[in-house]
């Protein structure tokens, strides 16, 4: 899909940031701020499905699916309409976060699971995803002692594979993925984050709704 519009995606393990520098990157810029999953009406109840801890054991490949499902509704209703009037849309999560922690993290075939994610995507790809990245230790801190997602509940071995997957990812492409250092304070990983986007990839020409 071209589109005028640009498309960032926040990602990175579990208590690391991203949320919160998502929500400043798109009062910042501005653009409009969506989420993974659960930004639909389909995907709260596939996000239901996926993460919360009395819902009922789904197999791995299951858990890839509704999450490709997630994102196609995501783009078909959210994203796309949004890039395609020349807006910038900040995602908190998109489909680095399917490989980190569905192919890293699980364990799934790698190539197959990048088939499944073009396929949901339609090819769409963020223009810059951005990486906050924390050591696991920091990030279970962070996540204190509230009550755990499924995921969250896999414990700092799983943690681990998925931040290799991030790191790996964003290696492999350094082009299209920011690595940023989240353990320095909020504000300056905000200031930093918004001063390489706009090195890269400029400033939105239509302002967020």
């Amino acid at each position: 899909m071209t589109a005028p519009g640009r498309l960032l995606a926040l990602e990175g393990i579990d208590g690391c940031g991203k949320s919160t520098q998502a929500k400043a990157l798109a009062e910042a810029l501005p653009a409009q701020l969506t989420h993974e999953p659960g930004a639909t009406v389909l995907g709260a109840t596939l996000r239901t499905l996926l993460l919360a801890p009395e819902a009922p054991p789904v197999s791995l490949r299951t858990e890839a699916l509704l999450m490709a499902a997630d994102r196609a509704e995501h783009i078909a209703l959210v994203i796309a309409p949004a890039l395609l009037s020349g807006q910038w849309v900040v995602s908190d999560r998109f489909s680095g976060s399917t490989v980190a922690y569905q192919g890293y993290g699980r364990g799934l075939n790698l190539t197959e699971l990048q088939g499944l994610v073009e396929w949901a995507t339609g090819g769409l790809t963020a223009d810059l995803s951005i990486l906050v990245d924390v050591p696991v230790d920091v990030a279970q801190a962070r996540l204190g002692t509230g009550a755990p997602d499924r995921l969250e509940k896999l414990g700092p071995a799983f943690a681990q594979r998925v931040r290799d997957g991030f790191l790996a990812q964003a290696a492999a492409d350094p082009a299209r993925w920011l690595v940023v250092d989240g353990t320095r304070p909020v504000a300056e990983v905000t200031a930093h984050i918004v001063e390489k986007v706009h090195a890269l990839l400029g400033r939105p020409e239509v302002t967020a709704e």
